[in-house]
């Protein structure tokens, strides 16, 4: 999210943007996991959840959004809670078809050639005047250590939660009323849903489980099969229910699932070196904040703007 509106601001203040993505398709944490089960493909919101919209610019972006089909509210997580449609990544997808983007593409290294920022790839190299990083705070530090160590300092003083996601599917609709559950503190459980109630979502009865960080860190290490089985348990002992098998089941580990975002500025950009951060850990660590950090690095690149050519990434 944080990238791709990045991007999009630029492309359309006339700047030359090329966007690399280490992923196989549009979504990062909004990415939705299609699976076949009894030969019907099946989605499943395995990362964020849901998106509010509190900023105004933000409102009128999902109004938008929602104007060509790819979110819809939601609100059995919230009187002000909107979904991607049909799947979490709905609006990612939209904002990624009016770019340049090449996905599986994973940048190792940059570093300066002739005045220019050189990004090394597992597939070639990537030159541009001006180079803009929107990924998860360690990551950012890993990539940024030797070529810009005072923003990669800051990405790396942020700390964030791992999360395990269990992604299940019923051959019969579970006995629970409420197509939300939102843990206690020091339960196992922090939150699930019954992914096939959300706008757009149909086929089988279908539950996206996420650990609580607590229970995330226990089993952070352990293997998927195993942890599937023991985070659909910990749901059924928090809604009290037994004797239920999954068609379908499987877990996902998001190492860094929530942030604890840095003090200061949405984003940060060294004017002189051409070369800026942006994600959700410089705002808040919600949907929201990642786009409003995108928007704000944008910004400032065009409030510097030299020549017309940056990658964002």
């Amino acid at each position: 999210m944080a990238g791709l509106t990045c991007a999009a601001r630029l492309a359309e203040a006339g700047l030359d943007v090329s966007v690399i993505d280490k992923g196989r398709g549009p979504g990062g944490r909004m990415a939705t996991r299609r699976v076949e089960i009894a030969g019907k493909v099946i989605g499943f919101d395995h990362g964020a959840q849901y998106f509010t919209a509190r900023n105004e610019e933000f409102r009128k972006t999902v109004a938008y959004w929602e104007q060509i089909g790819v979110a819809a509210p939601w609100p059995a997580a919230g009187k002000d809670a909107h979904v991607g449609t049909p799947g979490m990544n709905g609006p990612i997808r939209a904002l990624a078809q009016a770019l340049d983007v090449e996905w599986n593409v994973r940048a190792d290294r940059l570093s300066r050639k002739d005045g220019r920022w050189l990004v090394t790839t597992d597939l070639r190299d990537y030159v541009a005047d001006t180079l803009l990083v929107a990924v998860p705070a360690e990551q950012s530090a890993t990539l940024l250590k030797d070529a810009v160590p005072a923003l990669a300092a800051a990405a790396a003083s942020v700390r964030s939660e791992p999360c395990w996601a269990t992604m299940a599917a019923f051959a019969e609709r579970l006995p629970v009323d409420s197509d939300v559950l939102r843990g206690a503190d020091g339960e196992a459980i922090s939150w699930a849903a019954r992914n096939s109630a959300k706008p757009s979502r149909s086929g089988a009865e279908t539950w996206v489980i996420h650990a609580s960080p607590s229970r995330s860190h226990e089993l952070l290490e352990d293997l998927r099969e195993q942890v599937a089985t023991m985070l659909v348990n910990d749901f059924f002992a928090q809604v009290g229910i037994v004797g239920f098998s999954p068609i379908h089941l499987t877990a996902h580990r998001w190492l860094f699932a929530m942030a604890k975002p840095l003090e200061g500025e949405p984003a940060r950009y060294d004017a002189e070196a051409r070369i800026g951060i942006a994600g959700d850990y410089l705002h808040s660590p919600r949907v929201e904040g990642a786009w409003t950090s995108g928007r704000a690095l944008a910004d400032a690149v065009l409030t510097t703007r030299g020549p017309a050519s940056a990658t964002a990434g």
